[in-house]
């Protein structure tokens, strides 16, 4: 890297993850090497067990690699203490998961600006940058609807608008449409298409080909490690199925 140049907004070096100890060690990553840049869009895929989710929870700091390095803009994650891993996490990382996780009792509006509540923006921000959120990604009018109000797929809107309020550097997504039928997986995959247009960064874990084949980079995990890394060719062929080395599952072939 250049003098002055930034660095990367993610990396990891040589990346392992065990769980368990002894005879019962189990090494969910073996060596992971991944380069994420600034406004870049990677889908993550693999078969069950391949290390996907485990590669996730340690992007998001959610928890901490075994050994190896996991630098977020420069700065080893490994130096910081939890109430500074903490921070990180709400003001950088924004996340979305397959179920919704929403407060059932709870407006979408009040459900978007929890992550605020830990900060220290006045009471009136809070609620315009949550009204904001909503309106970003087309739940304008819906503030105040309560999930049993919302389809499936406005309910994963709310998700997003969720992890966006706090304005994040990086959106990490696992299975964004795991629980969403076809017709309204696209609808998702437009909202996240449009972040990035707009110049979000979003890393996605997905077992669905289509979707993958959404972002601009396909990167894939085999037991532990990266079996494949490969940019979207930008005529948009060949299809997903006809990958290298990723069946039309969305598994490494």
């Amino acid at each position: 890297m250049s003098a002055g140049a930034r660095p990367p907004l993610l990396r990891t070096v040589d990346l392992v993850r065990t769980y368990g100890r002894g005879a019962l060690a189990v090494q969910a990553l073996r060596g992971v090497d991944l380069v994420i840049d600034r406004g870049e869009y990677v889908a993550i895929m693999g078969a069950s067990g391949g290390g996907k989710s485990s590669l996730m929870n340690v992007l998001g700091c959610l928890d901490r690699p075994t050994s190896g390095r996991y630098e977020i803009d420069g700065r080893d994650v490994a130096t910081l203490d939890d109430d500074e891993l903490a921070t990180l996490r709400n003001r950088t990382i924004g996340f979305v998961f397959q179920s919704f996780n929403l407060l059932p009792r709870t407006s979408a509006l009040e459900n978007v600006e929890l992550p605020l509540l830990y900060g220290d923006a006045p009471r009136a921000e809070q609620r315009a940058r949550a009204t904001e959120a909503l309106a970003r990604v087309g739940l304008a009018g819906r503030e105040w609807s309560t999930p049993s109000q919302l389809s499936g797929g406005q309910q994963q809107r709310v998700a997003i608008a969720r992890a966006l309020v706090g304005r994040p550097s990086i959106l990490l997504a696992d299975e964004p449409t795991g629980n969403l039928d076809s017709a309204t997986s696209d609808e998702i995959m437009d909202v996240l298409d449009g972040l990035h247009r707009d110049g979000m960064t979003i890393v996605l874990v997905t077992h669905e080909p289509d979707v993958a084949w959404r972002a601009g980079r396909i990167v894939v995990l085999r037991d532990g490690i990266v079996s494949r890394d490969q940019p979207r060719p930008a005529d948009g062929s060949p299809r997903p199925g006809d990958l290298p080395g990723i069946s039309a599952e969305g598994r490494p072939a």
